[in-house]
């Protein structure tokens, strides 16, 4: 009996109906259900599933429709003898697949190395505190907005419009969407022959390699830096520069002189989140025209400026069409739709459509129309806004734990936004063993010898990203993982009773403390002052992108400097041990665990 092989539950969200049909489908093509044999009558199944006879007469409707199943007059409903035409069949039965291992790698003329190893597990979402970036919660994506989207873009007139379109023309619609909506944010201006849509940005990088490269030009790229354009790159054998960054971003120094092509990722670079310069971007257009070479500017990350106002993507300053941009629809949105673009000189773009058309004529037009939809309805807009909120509130807090939790991993220099922070360890730190140890407590952070090509790639980092992780776990995430740098490092630490200077009593800390001007490094790399007042009030500075101030009391308990903020520290009160070593001051907290040092500059009458 049928209802042997089929079982539907009503307490699922998919339609008895739906069920119904998906297993007589499937008992169809795997052969449970022989072609030409015979199939109950409606009246008889739907007994047999205790489930209305119309549901039963609407599935047999529809699979009669598409094939699956035929009426026969007078004898009732069998399989189709058709359905099993065009399939291989199997002279023995009982011979088992096992297929031996073939030796046809050694063959393999494009095979390339791993670029890299998986930066975190498949089952990510199963950790507690997933430090990820580029990896997104479903709880984040516009499902409504999205929605609508796709219907306005799959209705009767739509359809018939795509049939109108040339072969390998991208969406015209899309192409306006972007070269209006999107494009102006970076400033740049360019009409629809100048825009490529892609396969995501992979894509892009790969079709212009296609175009540009080959073993006699000479490609700098950023150290650390992208490792899955330099993968690239390393297949079509060109000469690589590995070009390092400071804090303003790529240095342009006489190394990129005999440079043919400059990639760069200037909006936050890969991986270490710094925003390159104006005055950087100025040198490093001159440059480009000095030698007369072309600049790929991937702007992978626009959209996350937290501080201060972006700056114009390089395209946008160039007047000589050196630079080819390329970017796409936020990383949240990309891993389902996939659209990425490239803006360049009409001519590139002739020749990069030529490429593209070797492997696929152009993305889906069902996608790109889609997504002009979703841009021109203004539901991209309202997604990014939220987008921009929520990755803001998980970047502040998760400087904030880093200011209080881990306060000396100070290494890139001040960085404006993105989703991730470039960490640095005590150097003791092997930070290889800390991503696995971290495993064993729900952690996930993301390292780095992946970004270096030069195999100098500093044990101690590693990154921790916001994309991934709820706000409200953050906090806690931070502190667990610093507990454990704390162990690891543990006999390599500065202790209360080993380090080097002379600890203040409380006597001393009165004398010293009062109007005290106090310096230090915030752990995002913008400095910080600290006033201490006579009267007890404390009043903090930083000094960056985005100066921010906030104020707290002070005081002095059992020997002990106490302080608690108004903002800063989640607003709660930490004391510390000061030892004073020449002109610095250094905290221990009560568990006589060095906490950070601060510059004892001056003092300052009330």
């Amino acid at each position: 009996m049928l209802n042997r092989l089929i079982y539907l539950d009503a307490k699922l969200s998919e339609s008895l109906q739906s069920q119904l049909r998906q297993k007589l489908v499937e008992g169809i093509l795997v052969g449970s259900f022989a072609a030409g044999s015979k199939l109950p009558s409606s009246r008889k199944l739907a007994q047999q599933l205790n489930i209305s006879r119309n549901t039963v007469v609407l599935v047999y409707q529809a699979l009669l429709a598409e094939g699956y199943i035929e009426s026969r007059e007078r004898s009732g409903i069998f399989v189709s003898e058709e359905i099993n035409r065009g399939k291989v069949e199997f002279v023995d039965s009982d011979i088992k697949y096992n297929p031996k291992q073939s030796d046809n790698q050694r063959r393999f003329k494009g095979a390339i190395a791993a670029t890299n190893a998986a930066s975190c597990p498949a089952d990510w979402q199963n950790y507690s505190f997933p430090f990820i970036d580029g990896k997104f919660n479903s709880s984040l994506y516009p499902v409504k907005e999205w929605r609508e989207a796709v219907i306005k873009a799959n209705s009767t007139r739509e359809l018939y419009l795509w049939g109108q379109l040339k072969s390998g023309e991208d969406d015209p619609m899309l192409l306006d969407e972007i070269r209006t909506k999107i494009l102006p944010r970076r400033g740049i201006q360019a009409s629809r022959d100048e825009i490529l849509i892609t396969v995501g940005t992979q894509q892009a990088l790969h079709l212009i390699t296609q175009l540009f490269v080959d073993e006699t030009v000479e490609v700098a790229v950023e150290e650390p830096g992208y490792p899955e354009m330099r993968a690239l790159l390393e297949q079509k054998k060109a000469k690589l520069l590995h070009q390092p960054i400071d804090d303003k971003g790529l240095i342009v120094d006489d190394r990129l002189n005999d440079c043919d092509i400059i990639y760069t990722t200037p909006s936050h670079q890969t991986p270490t989140s710094i925003t390159m310069s104006l005055e950087r971007r100025d040198q490093l257009l001159n440059k480009a025209k000095e030698q007369d070479c072309l600049i790929i500017e991937d702007d992978f990350e626009f959209e996350s400026n937290f501080l201060g106002h972006p700056h114009p993507a390089l395209r946008s300053l160039d007047t000589d069409n050196r630079v080819i941009y390329v970017s796409c629809l936020s990383k949240v949105l990309a891993s389902g739709v996939q659209i990425g673009f490239i803006v360049a000189d009409a001519s590139v773009i002739t020749e990069l459509k030529k490429l593209r058309k070797l492997v696929l004529r152009n993305p889906p037009i069902s996608n790109q129309r889609t997504v002009a939809h979703f841009l021109a309805m203004g539901h991209y807009d309202a997604f990014m806004m939220h987008l921009h909120k929520t990755f803001f509130e998980r970047w502040l807090t998760l400087r904030e734990a880093l200011n209080i939790y881990l306060p000396n991993c100070i290494d890139t220099g001040p960085i404006q936004g993105g989703t991730a922070y470039w960490i640095t360890g005590p150097k003791q730190l092997d930070g290889e063993y800390l991503r696995k140890k971290a495993v064993e407590h729900g952690i996930l952070i993301e390292p780095v010898k992946r970004y270096f090509a030069l195999g100098s790639s500093p044990s101690n980092c590693f990154r921790m990203g916001v994309t991934s992780i709820p706000n409200e776990k953050i906090r806690e995430g931070v502190r667990k993982l610093a507990q454990l740098i704390h162990q690891l490092t543990d006999e390599h630490e500065e202790k209360l009773s080993n380090a080097t200077g002379k600890l203040l009593e409380q006597q001393q800390l009165e004398q010293i403390l009062p109007g005290a001007l106090l310096e230090c490094q915030m752990v995002y790399g913008v400095p910080c002052t600290i006033e201490l007042k006579e009267n007890g009030r404390m009043i903090g500075q930083t000094f960056g992108n985005d100066n921010e101030v906030d104020t707290g009391r002070w005081w002095i308990e059992n020997g002990m400097y106490y302080r608690k903020w108004n903002l800063w520290g989640y607003g709660e009160m930490r004391g510390f041990y000061v030892i004073m070593d020449g002109n610095e001051m250094k905290w221990f907290d009560q568990n006589y665990c060095f906490v950070r040092t601060l510059t004892y500059q001056q003092s300052t009458p009330e």
